[in-house]
């Protein structure tokens, strides 16, 4: 069966609409949605099957997976990782939501990935209407990974319409939420207890 396409406002996502992908998510959906960067294809992460499915489509074995969690605000954030200490916790507040990623070390809430023990964990809170509504509304995490293009030129799919085209045999939704970026979120390491830039993405870091 194939994908439903769902046009979503970007800015006022409409309640009704986040709800019932909500409610798809909680029964294992996996979902394409928009963010403050990329289109990111994701699910809840407390339901091993659809992180099963999000490995089987994004063709990544459990052990190569790389957590990337977007969660909704920074208490969200401290339920999943070992510690942030207070420099740590100044940088997450001046520069969240935005387009980053941050690297910690994961603690024992984050559950065991298809029997995989993860020792770190990416944490997004993006500064999009419409992940952050679901996240919200579903007080799980999304676990999330970005949509690329095979073209070797373009890498990321920015159009919606394109995204379905790719992926409504394989994921159960495609949010439609307004064409999308092709820079990534940069991603800065903490685990060293130092601020180490891996990739300089969409934010300005410093």
């Amino acid at each position: 069966m194939s994908a439903e396409f769902l046009t979503i406002h970007p800015v006022t996502p409409e309640p009704r609409k986040i709800a019932y992908v909500v409610n798809l998510l909680k029964q294992g959906a996996v979902v394409v949605y928009p963010t403050d960067t990329i289109y990111g294809i994701g699910c809840d992460l407390m339901n091993r099957r659809a992180v099963e499915k999000l490995c089987q489509i994004t063709n990544v074995k459990p052990q190569k997976l790389n957590l990337s969690f977007i969660c909704s605000d920074l208490s969200h954030i401290s339920k999943y990782v070992k510690r942030i200490n207070t420099p740590e916790f100044k940088t997450l507040k001046k520069l969240l939501p935005g387009p980053f990623t941050f690297i910690f070390e994961s603690n024992s809430n984050v559950p065991k990935i298809l029997n995989v023990n993860k020792k770190t964990v990416g944490i997004r809170i993006p500064q999009h209407a419409i992940p952050l509504a679901l996240v919200h509304l579903l007080e799980n995490p999304l676990i999330t990974s970005s949509i690329k293009d095979d073209d070797l030129i373009k890498e990321y799919t920015t159009d919606p319409e394109e995204i379905y085209e790719d992926f409504k045999n394989k994921v159960d939704v495609v949010i439609d939420g307004g064409a999308g970026g092709n820079i990534p979120s940069t991603i800065v390491d903490f685990t060293n207890g130092e601020a180490i830039v891996t990739r300089q993405g969409l934010g300005i870091f410093g």
